[in-house]
């Protein structure tokens, strides 16, 4: 939480335990989480959350934003009714959501334009419905971006040179596979612990999108960028089923105009990181390669491609891969 919502609850605390009960002005409270920082892709789609919800409601809802680094926490906790909302990666929530791995299968997306279409189209509705049945509403799809490679002290000239590099994933199984078919050892661990691994040496390298790396100051613990675009990561910010059905139609509606702008706000900060971000990152020191062969690394990974196909159908992936928009 920014020191602005510090300053706003702890007033409103002290109002709260001092003016009659009828004098509060304060709404009923709504918790939303992400894993990042005020100032991120995720941070800046909370605030226009907090703000639309608040703005339309006319402060019958109070939004409060904080932030919770283990992403599977939150999900588990909205899933459990103790927070309202959560928004964030899909990585930890293909755990609660099994159907929705299938975004996360490497170079299914050719870039945002194509990623953004299918998420928007009534593919990624259908798989937003899927969340009800774990106790969840998937309200909107958001976007982490396109996942690049780094690495500290070994420097990357092709996928052969990751063989054996202990490389942190998400909690998130088909990225997992990926990187074990290219020969990583890859190390899923919660968000919130990959700086101390780093620092530690426990993990060789790390793999995230450009506002992720910026935002968390990558560039302080890893010496090597490789520009990979091995997979496109989504986002998406689900609401707990019981709260969404004790809403009004009316409020409904609100909570829904919020979350589109929420995603408004969350990709066009993915897009203003990625157009400066890894120019931001060569300024602070990081050593970017472009990777003009990105084949060589679908070729790493095509055994566990393989795989997915069968998990997920090879019709299912192909449309996908092949979608345009009508």
């Amino acid at each position: 939480m920014n020191y602005r919502r510090l300053l706003k609850y702890s007033v409103a605390s002290i109002v709260l335990a001092c003016a009659a009960p009828q004098a509060w002005a304060q709404g009923k409270q709504v918790t939303i989480t992400h894993s990042s920082a005020t100032n991120s892709h995720w941070g800046v789609a909370a605030l226009e959350f907090e703000k639309v919800v608040e703005a339309l409601s006319k402060n019958k809802y109070n939004v409060v934003v904080q932030r919770l680094d283990n992403e599977r926490e939150a999900v588990e906790s909205v899933q459990l009714g103790s927070q309202e909302c959560a928004l964030g990666s899909t990585g930890p929530v293909g755990n609660f959501v099994p159907d929705i791995r299938v975004l996360d299968v490497p170079f299914l997306f050719r870039d945002y334009a194509h990623a953004r279409g299918v998420l928007d189209s009534e593919v990624g509705d259908k798989l937003l419905e899927k969340f009800k049945a774990r106790g969840m509403i998937g309200m909107v799809w958001m976007e982490n971006g396109f996942r690049h490679l780094t690495t500290g002290k070994k420097e990357v000239q092709s996928p052969s040179d990751v063989r054996g590099m202990k490389i942190r994933t998400m909690e998130n199984q088909v990225h997992m596979e990926a990187w074990k078919a290219a020969g990583v050892l890859p190390t899923p661990m919660a968000f919130s612990e990959l700086p101390s691994a780093l620092q530690q040496g426990t993990v060789d390298g790390q793999e995230n999108p450009i506002p992720v790396i910026l935002a968390g100051n990558f560039d302080q613990l890893q010496k090597y960028l490789y520009l990979t675009s091995h997979v496109y990561s989504p986002g998406v910010l689900v609401c707990g089923l019981d709260f969404w059905n004790g809403l009004s139609a009316e409020d409904k509606k609100i909570f829904q105009d919020a979350a589109k702008a929420s995603v408004k706000a969350n990709r066009s900060r993915v897009e203003e990181d990625e157009r400066s971000g890894v120019q931001e990152l060569r300024r602070r020191g990081m050593e970017v390669r472009e990777v003009t062969n990105r084949e060589a690394y679908q070729e790493a990974m095509k055994t566990a491609v393989a795989n997915f196909e069968k998990q997920f159908g090879a019709d299912v992936l192909k449309t996908l891969r092949e979608w345009r928009p009508k």
